[in-house]
């Protein structure tokens, strides 16, 4: 909320930019998006009801035309291709917001894609590693820590968030977390998702 607030003033005071609406959550957005013209959106990995990763795909469905920029604390360069992938122009982070903000609407104004210099280095690497031969694509990287891996391996054995948190020393709290990431990361919405994902990885 408070860096809702805070975005909105600072481009609110910019000549050339007008900030049209503001929304609290993921689907808010979408109907927000759905009764107004937007050039740009500007969300967050983390959203209530529907998530960013989520939201975009939701959004390049609607209006493709409108260029998106991820604002996010989110470090991982998993969410970074996810949100690539997706369809996001730009993928900014939270520490970097007080330095790179209006370099980062300029440059995806002007057609090209902004990646925070923090994360920018390690894309770099990879797409030269892709470029070698030596990669995976973006599209066919797998997006999950080796911790949520074991847990999509246990779920999809069917072993519930308990026997899960006895058989890696964690709280069935912490398991339930890492569904939802999971979950998240890989866009899926039910469980026997999750079990055909695992299949098709070879996780069993």
């Amino acid at each position: 909320m408070l860096v809702r607030q805070g975005l909105k003033r600072i481009l609110g005071g910019t000549k050339d930019l007008e900030v049209i609406g503001e929304a609290g959550d993921g689907l808010e957005l979408l109907d927000l998006v759905n009764h107004s013209d937007p050039d740009m959106i500007i969300l967050d990995v983390s959203m209530p009801k529907l998530r960013g990763i989520e939201a975009i795909h939701e959004i390049r469905t609607m209006r493709p035309e409108v260029s998106i920029l991820m604002l996010t604390m989110h470090k991982d360069k998993e969410y970074l291709y996810l949100a690539l992938s997706a369809g996001a122009k730009g993928y900014l982070l939270k520490e970097d917001a007080d330095r790179d903000l209006f370099s980062a609407i300029q440059r995806i104004r002007q057609g090209k894609t902004y990646v925070s210099p923090n994360l920018s280095e390690e894309l770099f690497d990879d797409l030269v590693q892709i470029g070698k031969g030596e990669g995976k694509p973006f599209s066919e990287i797998d997006p999950l820590t080796t911790r949520e891996r074991e847990v999509v391996k246990l779920i999809a054995e069917g072993k519930s968030s308990k026997e899960i948190a006895d058989l890696l020393s964690i709280s069935a709290r912490t398991v339930d977390s890492h569904r939802a990431n999971i979950m998240e990361k890989l866009n899926l919405k039910k469980a026997a998702d999750l079990v055909k994902y695992a299949i098709q990885k070879g996780y069993i």
